[in-house]
């Protein structure tokens, strides 16, 4: 039990610190909706916007594509922990998609604004990012085990001593 506790450990970590960078990249990709401020406080200004939707999609495809990306180096480094090394991969993808999403919403780069139309007068502030798809914070643990899974199964199905070929 405990010599899987490090490769557990180690995946997690990794995985975690990788998280600030996707945070970031997501808060630089994503558009920001925009506000109008009113007497009331921050009000969506244009509510046919699609950006809201748009930083669901790009949270989804940075952590997915993360996700591939450790699923399949997470196989390649297994060397003989592959049960600790997928539990480390789900817990430490469900935790990076959280620090994902901190780190995106707390950090404002690349500000990209969608235009509204308001009155003359009116004041539009962009946004800050937040998620409307909650479901999207499983792309990356579900990426990352999948392709685990996937490169697996076809490990052990080409090492089987039961495969053979038809003569």
């Amino acid at each position: 039990m405990a010599r899987h506790v490090r490769p557990f450990a180690v995946t997690v970590l990794i995985l975690a610190s990788t998280a600030v960078l996707a945070g970031l990249l997501w808060s630089w990709l994503s558009p920001r909706a925009p506000y109008q401020i009113t007497d009331q406080g921050q009000v969506l200004a244009d509510p046919s916007t699609q950006a809201l939707i748009a930083a669901d999609g790009w949270f989804a495809v940075v952590t997915g594509v993360l996700g591939l990306v450790c699923g399949a180096v997470g196989w390649r480094l297994r060397r003989g922990h592959e049960l600790a090394v997928l539990v480390g991969l789900c817990a430490g993808g469900l935790l990076a998609a959280y620090i994902t999403l901190w780190v995106g919403s707390a950090f404002t780069l690349g500000v990209v604004t969608v235009e509204a139309a308001a009155q003359p007068g009116t004041t539009i502030v962009p946004g800050s990012l937040r998620l409307t798809a909650l479901g999207v914070r499983v792309a990356w643990p579900l990426c990352a085990v999948g392709v685990f899974g996937l490169l697996e199964g076809m490990h052990g199905y080409r090492e089987s001593p039961l495969r053979k070929p038809y003569t």
